[in-house]
């Protein structure tokens, strides 16, 4: 088949070089004029290996625990699988070079504007604002904003810290070379809650940046047109990441093909519950976080990817 995937991020490029090594011919549209995504935390877990082996190679640190921050306790969470801290834009750019490798040609600095025609199958993977979303006349995804703020001087430490708001979260992650700030809320707060950490802990960011992270799982029900990743808000409720997910539903995708109508169903048949359980379980810990930080526990064990 003659297939089409929109956008060069890791979901699109995943996508194209497995559906390549099926004999397929892909060719994949990207608007920039290279690969690799600048604004992510780069904070992989170990599953991440099980699609991309030779992503190990990329990485920066490992984390074992994350420090949670109420103002009256800090609870202590060890993963059960280890994050993995590395570039996001090394990691696009490794994909690509697996891609090219099986015969997928990659166009950049093509900016699509609507969904190409002569292709058997097109597939969205063109991130929160999705043209192919739009031209299908899809409903608006819930969008909420991160900013990233690095710090160039050394932590040596193998576990983040993240400080619950009531309207969002700020994190601490220790890179390479730098430290890593930031924060996800509301595209209303998101500014002014990373500002005011920012002040009260009295730290100059050497570079910022910031994304708009989608939310929400919502698949088009079509038979010849899909969407992966952002382009479907296939993102954590807690903390806004969507590699994995987007790379889990992008199997999905592929161990379903050329039926990408059981690829919708199998996606929302596996995260839909997930997603919903998150939510409830996110706001039990805040409340109880905030109202009555006692009853949770100072140390627990979670699954670093899915909390059911």
């Amino acid at each position: 088949m003659k297939i089409a995937v929109i956008g060069a991020g890791i979901n699109g490029l995943f996508i194209g070089q497995k559906l390549a090594e099926l004999g397929n011919k892909v060719t994949i549209f990207e608007k920039k004029k290279e690969t690799g995504n600048n604004v992510c935390s780069g904070l992989f877990s170990l599953r991440l290996l099980d699609f991309i082996p030779e992503a190990e190679k990329l990485t920066e640190n490992r984390i074992k625990s994350v420090k949670i921050h109420f103002p009256k306790k800090t609870i202590e969470v060890v993963f059960s699988k280890e994050f993995l801290v590395m570039s996001h834009s090394k990691l696009d750019k490794l994909a690509a070079d697996l891609a090219a490798k099986k015969g997928v040609k990659i166009l950049l600095d093509n900016n699509i504007k609507e969904i190409p025609s002569g292709f058997d199958m097109v597939i969205g993977c063109d991130g929160y604002d999705s043209i192919i979303r739009k031209s299908l006349k899809l409903n608006n995804l819930n969008l909420r904003l991160g900013i990233q703020g690095f710090v160039k001087e050394k932590w040596d430490a193998n576990f983040v810290e993240v400080w619950p708001q009531k309207n969002g979260l700020l994190w601490k992650i220790p890179r390479r070379d730098e430290i890593e700030y930031g924060v996800i809320a509301s595209p209303f707060t998101a500014s002014w809650l990373f500002k005011d950490f920012a002040k009260k802990g009295n730290i100059s960011f050497s570079s910022v940046k910031s994304k708009i992270i989608p939310q929400d799982l919502d698949i088009p029900d079509n038979d010849k047109i899909t969407l992966c990743g952002d382009a479907v808000g296939l993102t954590k409720p807690w903390s806004g990441g969507g590699v994995i997910w987007g790379l889990i539903a992008a199997d999905i995708l592929i161990k379903t093909f050329p039926d990408i109508k059981k690829y919708r169903l199998e996606t929302l048949l596996f995260f839909k519950r997930k997603i919903l359980l998150s939510k409830i379980a996110l706001k039990l810990v805040y409340f109880f976080g905030f109202k009555f930080p006692w009853i949770i526990p100072s140390k627990l064990k979670m699954e670093s990817d899915f909390l059911f």
